[in-house]
């Protein structure tokens, strides 16, 4: 089964696939980080100049996944792993071959709290300018986040409050999943 997590930035999609991939009712579980999947290079991808000119990706935009190779390295996973969990902002767009079942999830947290995450992880772990942060925040992020991210909500099959605890999480997944496979027949 492919399961992927769809959130905006710092709604803890990495931290809920960590307990999803913990408490798996079947082993062995595969989970790839969609932070890994963005192109590396200007001729691929969404760039910009930043405030000193120099060419930046633009990770809010979906167009700067590489969604084919995502989509190649779930379907080698399926084959091998009984789930297969996908976090990233935009885990929802890959496609792998079917005939995988497959059950999305948006990860929800108010915008303050997601942006309060990630200043906690990027400016106070990673030492990132908070200045420049904050600036491409407000410039860029919160305008992507509404135009790409929020509307994938309604197209996925369960949305959770990401302000509860990460085991609390997994057990409404693992529910829901457990739920629709005696409804389908899975």
């Amino acid at each position: 089964m492919l399961l992927t997590l769809t959130g905006g930035a710092g709604a803890g999609k990495t931290t809920l696939a960590a307990a999803l991939a913990q408490t798996a009712p079947r082993a062995p579980v595969r989970v790839l980080h969609g932070d890994d999947y963005y192109f590396s290079t200007p001729d691929r991808g969404v760039w910009a100049p930043d405030e000193a000119g120099t060419p930046r990706l633009d990770v809010g935009d979906p167009r700067s996944m590489d969604a084919e190779r995502l989509g190649r390295d779930a379907d080698a996973a399926l084959a091998t792993a009984a789930y297969v969990i996908v976090d990233g902002m935009f885990a929802h767009h890959i496609a792998p071959e079917p005939p995988h079942v497959r059950f999305d999830v948006f990860v929800d947290l108010p915008a303050d709290l997601r942006l309060a995450r990630k200043i906690r992880r990027k400016c106070l772990s990673e030492g990132f300018p908070l200045d420049v942060l904050l600036r491409n925040y407000i410039e860029r992020r919160r305008d992507a986040h509404a135009r790409h991210v929020e509307p994938l909500r309604h197209s996925c099959d369960l949305v959770v409050d990401a302000t509860l605890d990460p085991p609390a999480l997994a057990r409404e997944v693992w529910s829901a999943i457990t739920k629709r496979a005696a409804v389908h027949g899975c």
